[in-house]
């Protein structure tokens, strides 16, 4: 049982897990940075506390704070939410060692998954695709002997890594030595770490996405996929579920091939396997050891709440269904709605003047915002998620260009126009499923409000 749980994150994930948490009948304690004694979550829990600074490296990124928080509030297990340290595996070993429950995967999954080499090498042994590429890490010595074998074009990527930093693209020999070289540079300026890879570079795919559920002793369902490609910068601003156009002959081999590696190794909690998809191949590229920003698009397509299983899984009471259990109803998507400008995609801060939020039949908006909150400058522009169900996709499209008409917030910029006036309106979308450069080669041709 877990008695009280600490939650260690903030804004719209903190506000989401005290919900599965007051579900549950769990105590809630919120720890917050002295920029953020005004969230809205603060105003539910059972204790709130103070851990640091406005940096993030003085507060949810201060492992001692935390656990010492923990300590003094008595609780019992510790939620990571997503960000911040929630794929730390030194962080959840203190906790653990603490006695302290964590709610995510054993430290050792999320230290193979944290580096995309050894978690790739760990789904090539479990039968999971990957994308062609070189046998470990890639040095200046080896750059030249790996790039022949993996063949052009090629990416070079972090190994520590994500969100497109420490990633390059080559096309011929001649670039490869200096791109190995910044590939390696950036990737210790970000990560600490200059480890990098290669992988073949696919020219036009799909993010396709499949969330997994693990008791941790060999037992393990998915709960379908997600479609993950609208992005700009390798940073992801629309998701759907189910993915659109995959036919059940090719989705259902690499459904099952997740399920078979969660057991394989022993999975816990929940986690997301992400591959690209291209000419009806799917090709792993890493796995995420947390809940996803997106999971309420899954949440809504099978109705079964992410955050209360990760709690019931970590509390020892196991997986609550059987995969034939599982199905699909309808489809849903999720616009992730940032506090920035959207013509310069900076950051916008400040205080909210008005805020209205649209609802209805299938409608959900998950934010911590309210009237007359200002929003800091020192964290993400992520501010809330407008997520809307229907029957096929296009109701839900309908469903969500209705929700964005309705949807107010007022007092700082918001990229409400990019998702209304450019992303769901425009018929390429409407009528089947793009690639992962479809958001920034539209954005050349299109005016945004």
């Amino acid at each position: 049982m877990i008695k009280k749980l600490l939650i260690a994150n903030r804004g719209e994930i903190a506000l989401r897990i005290v919900r599965a948490c007051k579900q549950l009948g769990i105590q809630t304690v919120g720890v917050y940075s002295t920029a953020d004694d005004n969230l809205m979550h603060l105003r539910f829990v059972d204790e709130a506390i103070c851990i640091g600074g406005p940096n993030a490296n003085q507060s949810y990124l201060n492992t001692q704070a935390i656990l010492t928080a923990a300590e003094i509030t008595g609780s019992d297990a510790i939620h990571p939410g997503y960000g911040f340290l929630s794929e730390n595996a030194e962080f959840a070993e203190k906790i653990e060692e603490a006695g302290i429950t964590f709610i995510g995967p054993h430290p050792d999954h999320i230290r193979l998954m944290g580096n995309k080499v050894s978690a790739i090498h760990a789904m090539k042994q479990a039968g999971v695709p990957t994308v062609p590429g070189s046998i470990g890490t890639v040095n200046l010595d080896n750059a030249h002997q790996q790039a022949q074998n993996t063949g052009f074009p090629l990416l070079i990527k972090a190994a520590a890594g994500g969100g497109g930093r420490g990633m390059r693209i080559v096309e011929r020999y001649e670039q490869l030595d200096k791109q190995v070289q910044a590939a390696k540079q950036e990737a210790e300026l970000w990560f600490g770490d200059d480890s990098v890879y290669m992988e073949r570079y696919l020219q036009n795919p799909r993010h396709i996405e499949v969330q997994v559920l693990g008791d941790g002793n060999g037992n393990a369902i998915h709960l379908y996929d997600r479609d993950c490609s609208i992005q700009r910068r390798h940073q992801k601003v629309l998701e759907e579920a189910p993915a659109a156009d995959i036919p059940d002959d090719i989705r259902e081999p690499i459904l099952q091939a997740c399920v078979s590696a969660c057991e394989r190794i022993g999975y816990r909690g929940a986690g997301t396997f992400e591959f690209l998809f291209e000419d009806g191949q799917f090709y792993f590229i890493e796995m995420n050891t947390r809940v996803q920003v997106e999971h309420p698009v899954t949440e809504m397509v099978t109705g079964i709440n992410v955050v209360v299983e990760q709690l019931k899984i970590a509390a020892g009471y196991g997986l609550s269904y059987r995969q034939n259990e599982i199905s699909v109803h309808g489809h849903a998507l999720e616009c992730r709605i940032n506090a920035e400008d959207p013509h310069t995609f900076m950051p916008s801060p400040g205080t909210v003047t008005q805020y209205f939020i649209p609802s209805g039949a299938g409608v959900r908006f998950d934010s911590h915002l309210y009237a007359g909150y200002t929003i800091p400058s020192y964290y993400d522009s992520l501010i809330g998620k407008l997520i809307c169900h229907g029957q096929t996709r296009e109701q839900a499209i309908a469903k969500t260009l209705q929700a964005l008409d309705e949807l107010i917030i007022t007092g700082v910029k918001t990229n409400v126009s990019l998702h209304r006036d450019v992303i769901l309106t425009d018929q390429s979308f409407v009528m089947q499923a793009q690639n992962i450069h479809y958001l920034e080669q539209h954005l050349l041709s299109s005016t945004i409000p």
